[in-house]
């Protein structure tokens, strides 16, 4: 649904050029909603203004539902018929709501509307049904002034769906709001995504905001993503930076001769008593270091951080079988650099006396 390829975008500032974004390939699926997370400079609002072309990019393209924006960008500074034609199917929505205070609600979400060139009766029936549908069909003749910051982003989203749009673009929207409100901003894309069919690219640099609604993701430095998948996809990924970020897990070992092992769960294997099986079968104690656990999509994902007595070499066994059982197994702690080439093994049978 929203393709980016070799995308660039270079800045003029006091007579130096600053590189916002560093040829960047991203490729987001029709329906899901995909969170690109950095920390402040990395190039997030860059890339998302590039997306529906409010910034020009330096170089590269821009494809969205299979038409390429930066072919009706033309070289003028003002967008063609063309090009606003295709805007006006992307809805976006802002950090700091973006409403204007002299307009009630429903004109507020009437505004793209107008531009557009709806008649009356037909804004006025559409604004009301959106915002119905965002949960502030009370609202509809109250003032930003009088509504609160989660009530505002709530109007500016109903805004940004105004057009129908396929796509919908967030620019750190939830980044102004408390825990609480953050939370209902998000089930309420989520809800939209599904109801909707709607596409949606957020950008953030809140880890939960991932971990809550995102089915992919995409982390970016300086400019360039430097990695990038489904959430199943990177946790289960050896040394992914957005897997640990979103479930740390520490704790060191408690000897030197130990092997530490993170282990992700996901999928069935999160319900499966795993690690007690693993002790059982082996006949080995086994130390748990830390652990988080989530739910993810609606799915529970978690991490775990154990030690195993002894070294690598006495632990392969033990760590295939974790493999075997669809878990991601990463060593750590006292093992060869390569530890992640361990096969799956088939469980060991139990012994009478480990069986007792």
């Amino acid at each position: 649904m929203i393709t980016t390829s070799g995308l660039t975008k270079v800045y003029q500032s006091r007579g130096r050029e600053v590189t916002a974004l560093d040829g960047v390939d991203l490729h987001v699926r029709e329906g899901e909603v995909y969170g690109v997370i950095g920390q402040s400079g990395a190039g997030k609002s860059s890339l998302i203004r590039c997306v529906n072309l409010l910034e020009r990019p330096t170089s590269g393209t821009v494809t969205v539902a299979g038409q390429d924006l930066t072919a009706l960008a033309g070289r003028g500074r003002r967008a063609g018929k063309e090009l606003r034609q295709a805007r006006s199917r992307i809805g976006m929505v802002f950090q700091h709501f973006n409403l204007l205070d002299s307009r009630t609600v429903r004109d507020n979400v009437e505004l793209p509307l107008e531009i557009l060139g709806i008649s009356g009766q037909a804004r006025t029936r559409k604004a009301l049904e959106l915002l119905d549908l965002v949960g502030l069909a009370d609202k509809a003749k109250a003032y930003p002034g009088q509504l609160s910051g989660g009530q505002k982003q709530r109007v500016g989203i109903a805004r940004a769906l105004a057009g129908d749009p396929k796509v919908l673009l967030s620019d750190e929207a939830t980044s102004a709001l408390d825990p609480e409100t953050t939370r209902s901003i998000l089930q309420l894309l989520r809800d939209l995504n599904q109801e909707l069919g709607l596409t949606v690219l957020l950008i953030t640099h809140e880890m939960d905001v991932v971990k809550t609604v995102c089915d992919s993701a995409a982390l970016m430095r300086k400019g360039r993503i430097v990695e990038a998948g489904t959430v199943g996809e990177l946790l289960a990924t050896p040394g992914s930076e957005l897997a640990h970020t979103l479930f740390p897990v520490g704790g060191s070992p408690s000897a030197p001769d130990r092997t530490v092992v993170d282990v992700t769960f996901h999928g069935e294997a999160a319900a499966r008593p795993v690690i007690s099986q693993l002790s059982r079968t082996y006949n080995i104690d086994i130390s748990i270091l830390g652990a988080a656990m989530d739910t993810v999509g609606g799915k529970q994902i978690g991490r775990m951080r154990i030690e195993l007595p002894g070294g690598f070499e006495e632990n392969v066994v033990p760590i295939g079988f974790l493999r075997e059982q669809g878990l991601q197994a990463e060593v750590v702690d006292g093992g060869p650099a390569d530890a992640t080439d361990i096969p799956a093994q088939t469980p060991a049978p139990l012994t009478e006396e480990v069986a007792k």
